[in-house]
């Protein structure tokens, strides 16, 4: 016992001694600001003594970390309304106003700071004081962990027992290819990922690493719908034009992405992965949980879903110390992109597509609010024992799209995500139950040059020279179509997909053009049905020469009166889709199945009146984005088409020996398998509709 009681009374006095600690760094910090800033004083107007001015720092900085502790989280609850980069940027001025409140509360009535300026001290104060939080909390070895079980036991008494079967969290790694995650394992930028690999430790693997291959639109809308709901059926790509809606449906646009969730439901016959106690995080889609936070479908304007999804960022921005580091965060990484950027243009790097007006701040947001709340919210459902969870971590994809899938840009993003997943793996740890820890990607992304910079002129200005309409003479610039711009016009309260939903056909036989990395659609909106070849060359007899003879397309998809289906390439080849497997003619180029991927694609309703596949370079997986990227995805070609999977060795294999896992809705069923595996279901789900026809 007196043991027990020493050990209890040893972890007092440590943390008794951290607090007086980062109370008197934050009074040096104080007084050393006072005496740099000239509207921040401590003393009245007359004089007083050092010891005069010592006091009243020392009782300014204890009312502000009061203050900052008592008061902040309930001003961040009162203002869960608020858009989040907005919230963001109040985190300054809030901290401010509480330093302001504490001087004014100082009894010896001595100190004073200018609005402007309480801003600054405030946001130092808070900086410095977490930083000595936090090495003290390293040099104390048991500090971290005994943070982690009060935060379980708070959640414990607020949530019902948790079962003893295994839970599972799967994190998705948006955009990182299979080949790319072992690149970054063998040059040592995934530490925690080489661990479970068992790459040069003398333990042993605890994970198996699967590639699996994407269907033809190879982006997380099509991807995360196909792995989260079981149905991805008549998603031809990111972005498309539904000709009886009139509508250009976009997948990272709140509006479709809850329709698309809706028709995924009716057409699977289920509610999604997680339906039985689950949570969605940063995702397109929430999968049927019940706790949604970030997730795209949900956040409308309106309040109630749309307040709902953003209320992860309360988790994170409570506490005042993490949100002015992420808000430093922020800054640093909008300079360090800053800073690439001219180093890439200043080196004349090839290919180099333009990083300039609000990219700099979507990528911070990308890599650091968004990285830091979903971390944060995933945390929170281990400690609170759910079954199932669902993250996605966007950063990567958001980087590689505009430095390149392998550039060293990205390779320090890599390094950052290999972090958080040490840090969820270390609150497993800690969690009331134990857990399964999945990685995956939805898609990879596949380098070169866009289009546009290698031919002079967009997808559109070829279709309209093919169509015989006037050509710009100056060729305009395509949208860039990154998922990650999603999170940040919900955060803003601006869900509006740039140039493409404001699209309103001004005369009825001019072509509506998108693109989707490097896939293009090509619709007549003023034909109600899917044209036939044959219509199109009634129409335009040299659009379609045009397109599959030009030397950056490499194959055309189109209904055909004859064959149903037929794939078009260079100098006249005409397959029809029942004789690719023979015959694959210019789809020898993308590997195998490809065919399969275009048949498929092929029977959807929506699928456009010409589809257009890049060029593809077999040597080096190059492809021709029609977007401005030069690390693109959502077609066929290179590394685009081969994420991975990597699963815990307890779970079963993913696949037979020798057999392929190819499309996101197979994906779906083993991540179904393995929570029926884990007992994580609490009663048996219903088999989804292309379960019961396998």
């Amino acid at each position: 016992m007196l043991g027990v009681g020493g050990g209890r009374w040893r972890r007092v006095a440590s943390q008794i001694g951290r607090s007086v600690a980062v109370w008197v760094v934050s009074t040096l910090t104080m007084l050393l600001l006072a005496g740099i800033l000239p509207d921040f004083r401590l003393r009245s107007a007359d004089g007083d003594s050092a010891t005069d001015i010592a006091v009243t720092a020392a009782l300014g900085a204890g009312a502000f970390g009061l203050l900052s502790a008592l008061v902040w989280p309930l001003l961040v609850r009162l203002l869960l309304l608020v858009p989040a980069l907005v919230l963001g940027l109040l985190v300054f001025f809030l901290n401010g106003a509480l330093l302001w409140l504490a001087l004014y509360l100082n009894p010896v009535e001595r100190g004073a700071a200018a609005p402007e300026t309480a801003v600054v001290v405030a946001a130092v104060m808070s900086a410095v004081a977490s930083a000595t939080g936090a090495a003290l909390a390293v040099r104390d070895d048991d500090a971290y962990r005994r943070r982690l079980y009060r935060l379980a036991d708070r959640r414990r008494r607020s949530t019902p027992p948790c079962p003893d079967t295994p839970g599972t969290v799967f994190l998705q790694l948006d955009g990182v290819g299979h080949d790319v995650l072992l690149d970054a394992v063998g040059k040592g930028l995934m530490p925690t990922v080489a661990r479970w690999l068992g790459t040069g430790t003398d333990d042993g693997p605890t994970h198996r690493l699967t590639p699996w291959r994407t269907d033809w639109s190879s982006q997380t809308g099509a991807s995360q719908l196909g792995i989260l709901h079981g149905s991805n059926h008549d998603v031809p790509a990111f972005r498309w034009y539904e000709k009886a809606r009139r509508e250009v449906m976009v997948c990272n646009r709140p509006t479709s992405a809850a329709e698309l969730q809706a028709r995924a439901i009716e057409y699977s016959g289920h509610a999604g992965l997680l339906a039985e106690d689950g949570a969605s995080r940063g995702n397109l889609f929430g999968g049927g949980a019940d706790e949604q936070a970030l997730v795209l479908s949900i956040a409308t304007r309106r309040r109630g879903p749309g307040a709902r999804s953003r209320s992860g960022y309360f988790a994170y921005f409570s506490d005042p110390a993490n949100a002015v580091r992420t808000a430093l965060s922020f800054v640093a990484e909008v300079g360090r992109e800053i800073g690439q950027s001219t180093r890439a243009r200043f080196g004349k790097q090839r290919p180099r597509v333009s990083r300039g007006g609000l990219y700099p701040f979507v990528r911070a947001f990308a890599t650091v609010v968004e990285r830091d709340v979903v971390v944060a919210a995933v945390m929170g459902d281990l400690l609170a024992g759910r079954t199932a969870v669902y993250a996605d971590l966007v950063a990567y994809d958001e980087v590689a799209h505009h430095s390149g899938p392998v550039s060293r840009d990205a390779e320090k993003v890599l390094q950052r995500l290999d972090r958080a997943l040490a840090l969820i793996e270390k609150v497993t740890e800690h969690a009331p139950r134990p857990y399964r820890i999945v990685v995956l990607s939805d898609h990879g992304q596949s380098p070169g040059e866009t289009f546009r910079s290698r031919y002079g002129l967009t997808l559109g200005d070829l279709v309209r020279a093919g169509c015989g309409l006037p050509v710009p003479r100056r060729a305009r610039r395509t949208h860039s179509g990154a998922e990650a711009r999603a999170a940040v016009r919900a955060a803003l309260r601006r869900p509006v997909e740039e140039g493409a939903e404001h699209y309103r056909p001004t005369r009825g036989s001019e072509p509506v053009v998108l693109a989707s990395g490097n896939l293009g659609l090509v619709s007549f909106p003023d034909v109600l049905h899917r044209m036939t070849k044959e219509e199109i060359d009634a129409r335009h007899p040299a659009l379609l020469p045009t397109l599959a003879n030009h030397p950056g397309i490499g194959f055309l998809l189109v209904r055909s009166e004859a064959h149903d289906g037929v794939v078009l390439g260079a100098y006249g080849a005409q397959i029809p889709l029942a004789e690719l497997d023979d015959n694959p003619g210019p789809l020898a180029a993308f590997g195998p199945g490809a065919a399969d991927a275009v048949r498929r694609t092929h029977t959807f309703p929506h699928t456009a009146d010409i589809m257009v596949n890049s060029f593809h370079d077999p040597a080096d997986g190059e492809v021709l984005a029609f977007e401005e990227q030069i690390g693109s995805h959502g077609g066929l070609g290179g590394a685009q088409s081969r994420p991975f999977l990597l699963s815990p060795l307890e779970l079963s294999p993913p696949v037979a020996d020798g057999a392929e896992l190819t499309g996101a809705e197979q994906v779906h069923h083993v991540l179904r398998r393995w929570l029926r595996e884990s007992g994580g279901v609490g009663r048996p789900q219903e088999p989804s509709r292309g379960e019961r026809a396998a």
